[in-house]
Order: structure tokens, then C-alpha cells, then sequence
């Protein structure tokens, strides 16, 4: 018999050995002893599955602990059927009398934190064992002193499901029959010096309750998706890539602008959109579930659940799905660099620093007031990297693009002297927070070849975008921070100004190689008071579009892959709000669509022109023809692809003169036609141009051969060669 302690201790939701005292058991005389927990039953007996009944219990405590012998001389396959208070019976599987959970391998590679995928095995997941269907939970908590699951399938009781700890993991697990999909649950999780934590959501669920109810919901793991040798292609550095960054909950709205669209109606709309504006993929911004709206996603908590406001996971398939038919590939930002430190989150986790740093001077994010990922730890590790490939190969997104990478390579990021803490090295590098980052970019590359990884990184760090083989971090792609900064500053000033400031156009020239660089003009330059990139244009309303409308074209005459953020392509006034739709009822104006058609041609050229975009990280894919004529504030450069590809020749105009007859160097001797002018009266310019020039063996600007041309006022014009 077991003693009175052991059985206060479990109902009194103590005990940290249940599977030690519950279940069938071998008693002292070698018979066999089953004890079961259930609040609110008023008798229990076993059952075989034959239905024939093999003991009775006795009850050993009023809160529904029961004991008894049964008659059997091995373990079997039994079954409890209950007498409830209210003369009710039903028959229930026993959780106590199933095997652990986690194989032996997979828990001493949880252990030393080298599964690829832990969320195969982690969380809770539905499925069969010795017959019977439900749902397993396994959650890694290893300081610990007792965790139970809690869901609406058990009455949110913490006494009823404590589960086992697998020592060699810190896991603790069990199985519960007929839970099914959809029930609800979180786990209450004891702390080592016996407090008991807030609920807590689970760290590798699947699937999440929309705010403000933080509950993890049972859901089934999304079968892997086979790589595919079109996306692949379509993701390659010589490919044109240009991105159209979405913030899904404002992008459009419908009720009146009260509600989110989901994800077939998003699919519908925004995909459609994107295709028929030219761009090849789709950033979203963070969709991982995160509590606070205010965030954009950037605080999230349930980095393996697609968020509940958009609809169910099986939604999210569906629009990865419908883009790709489209030919657009689907980008995540993703935010390895830290997380919020809500009471059901990650902080705290088990009650102690388990997924953060301890110490606040490494784990916390003053700018942000989240908390930062130990890095050095390699169940961590694990947890973020095995995330980036849960993404990749289970919804088949095309990449990752990963915030705040700055924040991540350095102690100091935005800390004063005394305020951060110096690697092992007494350096300012985040020596963990590096390695990780090579580590993740490794695993993707060898693990999902088809897809991509992008830098947000600020800084001058090396190689960021460089094999980590050749000592870089292992990007694909680094966000060239520098180019947007430089180049909206010289567009925001007065064209009478700019000839001053010549080089802040020219100056990312000089370093344009050195990474493969994404020009970013994203959603962090149109909020917080810096306003829309059209209110940052300097003149009346006219200039102001032609202005922008130029600026555009010199973005895609430039080296680099493209990023625009919503509302941008066609020229939204106000300032990004995240809590409403974009203004698209400014389409209606003939200067706003003039933007938004722009951007379509520009998109369609882009893609359909081999030189701008089959060299964009090589050298050799840009020539200067002019960049020294600061008093007219002119740029002229060619873009090449390889030797069959037709050159373009790019001239930019950012004053509101016009140059009649300007004589403009070329590399080919033949006709140059007018691919794009962004002062054409369909965009609404005013329509100096020209359609067609042949060229005239007057050498010029370096070059064998020039064109004549009217160069519009505030404008970029782009030719092709024809032979």
C-alpha cells in the first residue's frame, strides 16, 4: 500500500514522481497493485480490454485517489471504468500505464542539444500509441521540481496529468489519450524551491489562441514539403529578386476596416497584387504568434505557432501554396535576437534563466525591453535553429529574413560603459551569438538548399553575406543599411542643395561589392514620426512624385536586390499605422496610380532585363559612364549581364532642368530605346523624353560612342541596347 505521504503529495499536486506511484505497480507479495487519481470519481474498477473486470479499487483519499489489487500476473492492456458522483460511468484509457514518450536516442540528442528537428518530438503532438489515439506533451524544463499539463480536456486540474522527467534531457512527458486536436493547454510548472510559476504557454506549440487568451492549442505537425528545383532557381543570386514587405494585419482590412482578412482572402488579394505588380516575392513581417499588436510581430512567443489572426496553420499552407503557384516566393522576418518577457512566455521559464542570460548586463534588451537568447546554451541553440527549419521545411517558405543582427553580434549594442559585459576574449563580439549565426546558416544550406537567409545588419561587420568557410557569417543576402540611409538623406534635400552632397548617391558604389546586398527601403522608414517616403520629398506635390518617382528608378538601376514596404509603390501620404488599412482609395488619383504603375513596369523591366539583375553581386555587372557632374546633380552608369545579355544604361536627372540635347556616352555602337522614364505622362510626368537614339561615333565620356537625348527634369531614364 502506498504511503499517506506519497498520496498527499499527489493530491495535493506535489508529488515529482508520478509514474512512480500511479498505474500498475508489482506489490509486495508479487502480486500487482493499480492506483489511479481522479477527482470526482465516486468508484473505480479495471477492466481488460475483453471488458472483463480484473479488480477494484478502493478509495485511499476523498480528493480521488484509489488503490486495489488486481488479477493479472503481467502487465496488461486495462482500462478504467468510472463511477462518477452523480451515478454516471464512462470508460477511460489510463495515461499512467503507457510507455515514456521520447525514445532513447532522441533524448540524449536533446540532451546534447543535436536534434535537428526536437519539434518532431517536443510539444504537444496527436498521435497512436499501443493502439489508442491522443496527444503527447513533452516540454523541457530541467530545474524543475514538477510540471502537469493543464487543458480544457482535464478541467485546467493541476493535480490530474503531473508528468515524467526524463533526466537525461531535462524533459518531462506524457501521453493522454483522446485528447484531441484543437483542446486547449498550458503547463504549471513547480520551480525548484517549490514556487509554483504563472501557467505557461508551450515553447514548440504549434498552434496558439488569438490574444488576448495566451493558451496553446493541440495541433497536427505539417507534413515536410520535398525542395523544389523551380524555387530553388528562383531564390539564386543571379535571379531577380524584388521584395514587397508586407505587414499582414494593415496591408488591407474589410467590415469597415474592423477586421483582419485570413488567409485565403489573403491569398486571393495580396498575392494576386503582388503578381500583377511585378514583385517575386513576399516578405511577411513576424507572423509567429506574439501578444501585443504594437510589436508587429517582432516580440513573439510562440516562434512555431503561425498566428491565430489570420486563421489555422492549414490557412497559412494554403497561401504559401497559392504564391508559389503564382511564381512568388514567400520570405519570413524572423526574430532569433530576442523575446518579451510576458509571465507566460519564455521568461523564467522553469524558474531559472533557462532560455535568457542571467545576467541583465547579456540578457536584456533595453531598447526593446525583451530579453535576449543565451546563445551559449546548446538546447537554445537548438530551439532557434531547429525553428529556422520548421519554417523552411514544413511550410516551404523561401527564406528567412533575420532582424536586429546587430544587436546580436555585439555586448555593447546600445549599452553605455559598464552596462555590458566583454567575451571571453575581452572583446565587444558576441562570440555565442556569432556562432550561432554561422551554425543556423550551415544547417539551412546543407539542410534546405533552395532557400535563403537575409541580414538586417547596420554596421560594418565583415562578410556578413560570405561562406562561412571563407570566414563569413553565412548569409545569402545583407539589408545595405547604408545605401538607404545616404541615398533618402540626398532625396530629401532641395534639388538646389544636392550638389553639395553629390556622393551620398555615388558613395554605395564603393562598397556595393563587398557583400550581396537587398537596397531596403522597409517599414522602419516610415514610422515613428519620420512620415511616408513621399512626404520626405522636397517641393510642391508635383515634385514631390517626381522626385520619388526618379528615386524609384535609380533604386532599380542600381545594383542590389529590391525591397519596397506596402502603401510605398503607390505613394501612400501618411505615415504607416499598423492599426488600419493602407489608403487605397489614393489609387484613384491620377498621381498615385501614375506611382503605382511605375512600380509595376519598373518590377516587369527588372525581371524581364538580364542586366539588372543577373550580375548584381559581381563587380563587373556595373560601369560608371558619369558620377562626378555634382553641378547638374546627374549620374549616368551601365548595367551588364553576360556577354549575349543586352546592356542598359541608366541616367538620372535630380534637378527640375531639363537637358535638351544632352550628350550621353555609351558602350555599343546601334539604337537605344526608352525602356523607362519616370517623367512619362503615364506616371505623371511631363513627358520629356525620348523614345529612340541611335548612336554617333563621338567618343564621350570615356566611352566609343555617345546618344543625344532630352533628359527629362527629376527623372531616371533607362535604355537598352539594341543591336
Amino acid at each position: 500500500m502506498l504511503t499517506d505521504t506519497d498520496i498527499t503529495a499527489l493530491c495535493e499536486a506535489r508529488h515529482d514522481d508520478p509514474f512512480a506511484i500511479l498505474g500498475l505497480h508489482t506489490g509486495a507479495g508479487g502480486g500487482y497493485q493499480l492506483r489511479a487519481f481522479i477527482p470526482g470519481a465516486a468508484a473505480i474498477s479495471v477492466v481488460d480490454r475483453a471488458r472483463k473486470k480484473r479488480g477494484e479499487l478502493v478509495a485511499r483519499h476523498p480528493a480521488g485517489f484509489f488503490e486495489g489489487p488486481v488479477d493479472a500476473k503481467k502487465p496488461f492492456h486495462y482500462r478504467l471504468r468510472v463511477t462518477w458522483q452523480d451515478g454516471s460511468t464512462v470508460t477511460l484509457e489510463d495515461p499512467y500505464r503507457f510507455p515514456p514518450v521520447l525514445g532513447e536516442t532522441d533524448a540524449w540528442l536533446l540532451g546534447e542539444g543535436s536534434h535537428l528537428r526536437p519539434y518532431e518530438i517536443l510539444g504537444a503532438r496527436w498521435c497512436e500509441m499501443d493502439g489508442v489515439t491522443g496527444t503527447s506533451f513533452a516540454v523541457w524544463a530541467p530545474n524543475a521540481s514538477r510540471v502537469a499539463v493543464l487543458g480544457d480536456f482535464n478541467g485546467w486540474d493541476n493535480r490530474r496529468h503531473p508528468m515524467r522527467l526524463r533526466r537525461e534531457c531535462g524533459v518531462w512527458e506524457i501521453f493522454l489519450p483522446d485528447v484531441p486536436e484543437g483542446a486547449h493547454y498550458k503547463y504549471e510548472i513547480r520551480a525548484a524551491n517549490g514556487h509554483i510559476l504563472p501557467l505557461k504557454a508551450d515553447p514548440y506549440a504549434l498552434q496558439s489562441e488569438l490574444r488576448p487568451s495566451t493558451a496553446s492549442v493541440v495541433s497536427h505537425l505539417p507534413p515536410a514539403v520535398a525542395s523544389s528545383p523551380e524555387r530553388q532557381r528562383a531564390n539564386a543570386l543571379d535571379q531577380p529578386v524584388s521584395i514587397y514587405e508586407v505587414h499582414l494585419a494593415s496591408w488591407r482590412r474589410k467590415n469597415d476596416g474592423r477586421d483582419w482578412l485570413n488567409w485565403d482572402e489573403l491569398a486571393d488579394q495580396l498575392v494576386s497584387y503582388a503578381e500583377w505588380m511585378g514583385f517575386t516575392h513576399l516578405e511577411l513581417m513576424p507572423i509567429s504568434e506574439h501578444p501585443f499588436d504594437g510589436s508587429w510581430g517582432y516580440q513573439s512567443i510562440g516562434l512555431y505557432s503561425p498566428t491565430a489572426r489570420f486563421g489555422d496553420t492549414a490557412g497559412f499552407t494554403r497561401f504559401v501554396e497559392r504564391a508559389h503557384a503564382a511564381g512568388i516566393g514567400v520570405l519570413l522576418d524572423w526574430v532569433p535576437a530576442h523575446f518579451p518577457t510576458d509571465a507566460h512566455g519564455l521568461a523564467n521559464f522553469d524558474g531559472t534563466h533557462l532560455y535568457e542570460y542571467a545576467d541583465p548586463r547579456e540578457g536584456f534588451h533595453q531598447d526593446w525591453n525583451t530579453l535576449i537568447y543565451n546563445f551559449g546554451r546548446t538546447e537554445v541553440r537548438n530551439f532557434l535553429i531547429a525553428n529556422a527549419l520548421y519554417w523552411l521545411e514544413r511550410y516551404n517558405v523561401d527564406g528567412l529574413r533575420v532582424d536586429a543582427v546587430a544587436s546580436m553580434l555585439y555586448r555593447d549594442y546600445s549599452r553605455k560603459e559598464g552596462e555590458w559585459i566583454p567575451n571571453a576574449q575581452g572583446g565587444r563580439e558576441n562570440l555565442e551569438a556569432i556562432a550561432f549565426l554561422k551554425r543556423m546558416n550551415e544547417i539551412v544550406g546543407g539542410e534546405r538548399p533552395q532557400a535563403i537567409t537575409l541580414a538586417e545588419e547596420s554596421t560594418s561587420y565583415p562578410a556578413v553575406s560570405r561562406p562561412t568557410f571563407a570566414g563569413g557569417l553565412g548569409f545569402h543576402y545583407k539589408w545595405n543599411m547604408g545605401w538607404m540611409h545616404d541615398t533618402l538623406q540626398y532625396m530629401a534635400r532641395d534639388p538646389i542643395h544636392r550638389k553639395h552632397h553629390h556622393n551620398e548617391m555615388s558613395f554605395g558604389l564603393v562598397y556595393a561589392f563587398s557583400e550581396n546586398f537587398v537596397l531596403p527601403l522597409s517599414h522602419d522608414e516610415v514610422v515613428h514620426g519620420k512620415g511616408s517616403l513621399l512626404g520626405k520629398m522636397p517641393g510642391d506635390r508635383w515634385q514631390k512624385f517626381a522626385n520619388l518617382r526618379a528615386y524609384y528608378g535609380f533604386m532599380f538601376g542600381h545594383p542590389g536586390k529590391k525591397l519596397l514596404f506596402m502603401g510605398g509603390e503607390f505613394a501612400q501620404e501618411r505615415e504607416w499605422n499598423h492599426d488600419q488599412s493602407l489608403d487605397w482609395h489614393l489609387t484613384g488619383d491620377a498621381l498615385h496610380a501614375g506611382m503605382q504603375h511605375l512600380v509595376r513596369d519598373l518590377n516587369h523591366f527588372y525581371r524581364s532585363s538580364a542586366a539588372l539583375h543577373q550580375r548584381d553581386v559581381e563587380g563587373g555587372g556595373f560601369e560608371w559612364i558619369e558620377h562626378s557632374d555634382a553641378e547638374h546633380s546627374i549620374y549616368s552608369f551601365i548595367r551588364h549581364g553576360h556577354d549575349d545579355v543586352r546592356p542598359v544604361v541608366v541616367v538620372c536627372n535630380f534637378t527640375p532642368t531639363v537637358h535638351r540635347g544632352y550628350r550621353l556616352g555609351v558602350p555599343r555602337s546601334g539604337t537605344y530605346a526608352e525602356r523607362i522614364n519616370t517623367d512619362s505622362q503615364h506616371y505623371g510626368g511631363s513627358n520629356v523624353g525620348t523614345p529612340l537614339a541611335s548612336s554617333q561615333f563621338v567618343p564621350w565620356q570615356g566611352k566609343p560612342d555617345s546618344i543625344l537625348i532630352d533628359l527629362p527634369p527629376l527623372a531616371t531614364v533607362i535604355f537598352e541596347w539594341q543591336p
